[in-house]
């Protein structure tokens, strides 16, 4: 009689434990392409915005992002920093960061593109032009960039880009990637990595996922559920042979 109790237990506390794990993991699965999809439509967002960015020359207001900046002044050579760990059609390098003062006075920081430098890590070199330059490129607002693991600057190179590395007052937080103009090297940057299409993907293969993971807690469930039954039938059974008189010979 004790066995069967404790056996029933037992089924008990499987079939919760089976829909409890099975239940998270549709749960997740659920949440996940969610957020892929929300991913896919701020992706959306972002290339509509940048497809409606305006062209713009040296504004005084903050650009939108993904403005085509004009800008005419003059390369600050000797502030040149370099963002390290580029890489390049199987190169490694730096992206090249230049302040550029315009006719008005304020600063902006170019981002001229990649210069090979291979693995050493001595300080790179990069020809800059000098006098008044013409320069057109996509300007993107600061924001949170990659972690850092240790001192963001080593000498003249940056682990990522912030404005704060300079010590000086930009016009507006934020660079422009070099498109056109002096001091151009070979463009690396590009304002879209992942297609929104690639985030849909992703976020049907969560829910499709999650559609198995369901599909395998019914089944699963049913079969634990006629098993519990068939279990308590049997328990009944021998607890009524167990109080059935026993006759004397």
């Amino acid at each position: 009689m004790g066995h069967s109790i404790v056996s029933q237990g037992s089924g008990k506390w499987r079939l919760r434990i089976w829909f409890s794990f099975w239940s998270a993991l549709v749960a997740l699965g659920l949440f996940l392409g969610l957020w892929q999809w929300e991913r896919a439509d701020d992706k959306r967002e972002y290339l509509a915005r940048l497809d409606a960015a305006p062209t713009l020359q040296a504004p005084i207001e903050t650009p939108p992002e993904g403005t085509r900046l004009t800008l005419r002044g003059r390369y600050l050579e000797e502030q040149t920093l370099f963002l390290d760990n580029r890489t390049l059609k199987g190169q490694l390098g730096v992206a090249v960061l230049t302040p550029l003062q315009t006719e008005d006075g304020r600063l902006w920081l170019v981002q001229r593109g990649f210069l090979p430098t291979g693995p050493t890590r001595e300080a790179p070199e990069v020809e800059t032009p000098v006098g008044e330059v013409v320069v057109s490129g996509r300007w993107q607002a600061a924001g949170n960039g990659t972690p850092l693991f240790g001192p963001n600057r080593e000498g003249s190179r940056l682990q990522r880009i912030e404005l704060e590395a300079w010590e000086a007052d930009f016009a507006h937080a934020g660079w422009m990637h070099l498109e056109r103009g002096a001091g151009l090297l070979e463009p690396w940057w590009q304002p879209s990595v992942m297609p929104a299409s690639r985030h849909v993907g992703y976020a049907v293969q969560w829910w499709g996922l999650a559609l198995a993971a369901l599909v395998v807690m019914l089944l699963g469930g049913r079969r634990l559920v006629k098993d519990r039954r068939d279990a308590t039938q049997t328990a009944g059974r021998n607890a009524h042979e167990e109080a059935k008189p026993c006759r004397k010979p």
